[in-house]
């Protein structure tokens, strides 16, 4: 089944990170049951399922190349995604998605060349800065090393998906890395004991879990990073900490202080302005 559906690169890194945070509110939900790293292996592990039904990519058509980059691809996706849950279930979802954003952020800033990049980085800076509680006791080390930890896989994985965005089609892509982040985490999910608990209602949460956080967004991000360079696509990024913060209003009824709402200020305009920045570039 392949989709016609052609959707800018702007709107539809947004529509991923909209469609990763309410993903977010559902694998809260299952961590109190199955735990963090069943959750992951069952999220990637049914979305490798649904894309490579849905693409039916041809592995006998991969050149020694391609399959390079799409092993790595594929490795640090699924670190990147069980590291930021055992991360988040530890410590709050959205300091989590806070801190994991220090790698696109990074990135960002060692790409950074022309004055006006750096505005938007700073700002985006700034709205984490303020986002992120630096007072307080009883925060967990391992959850803020093990976010930390997923910002660096996050960062390589905008960097490999960058790359193989030019030699693969992106849904053949991202159905062939899901099957071998599949591969990497599932041992850890059955080690753990959660998926031996499964339920057909886990089951359909954890197929709603895998459309929400990883088929949907992982092929929409696929599609924009062949369009957008990967400094513009980590500034866009920026969104998750307000997205998340956002969410957890919405889900959890977690109310914003004024200094998150300054953040979420900041962030909004550092992506708008990485926005407007690339349509001008590319005009």
């Amino acid at each position: 089944m392949k989709s016609k559906i052609n959707i800018p690169p702007i709107p539809a890194v947004l529509l991923s990170i909209i469609s990763v945070q309410c993903g977010a509110a559902i694998a809260k939900g299952l961590f109190p049951q199955i735990g963090a790293a069943a959750t992951a292996s069952l999220r990637i592990g049914l979305s490798a399922v649904i894309l490579l039904i849905a693409f039916r990519p041809n592995l006998y058509k991969l050149n020694a190349k391609q399959w390079k980059y799409v092993i790595l691809y594929g490795v640090c996706l699924g670190v990147m995604n069980m590291v930021f849950y055992m991360a988040i279930a530890r410590i709050p979802i959205g300091l989590g998605v806070t801190l994991e954003f220090v790698g696109p952020l990074g990135l960002a800033i060692f790409g950074s060349k022309k004055p006006i990049d750096f505005l938007w980085v700073v700002l985006a800076a700034t709205g984490i800065v303020l986002i992120t509680p630096w007072t307080g006791t009883g925060l967990n080390l391992a959850g803020v090393l093990l976010a930390l930890l997923a910002g660096v896989f996050w960062a390589g994985y905008i960097i490999l998906g960058g790359r193989i965005s030019k030699i693969m089609k992106g849904g053949d892509a991202v159905a062939i890395g899901m099957l071998f982040a599949t591969i990497v985490i599932l041992p850890f999910g059955i080690y753990g004991g959660g998926l031996s608990t499964l339920n057909p209602k886990l089951i359909g949460l954890g197929a709603a879990l895998a459309l929400l956080s990883s088929a949907v967004p992982f092929t929409l991000e696929m599609k924009a990073l062949k369009q957008l360079p990967a400094r513009t696509f980590s500034i866009l990024m920026s969104l998750e900490p307000a997205m998340a913060s956002l969410a957890a209003f919405v889900f959890l009824q977690e109310y914003l202080s004024l200094k998150e709402c300054f953040a979420v200020a900041f962030v909004v305009i550092a992506s708008a302005g990485s926005s407007l920045t690339a349509r001008r570039t590319k005009g």
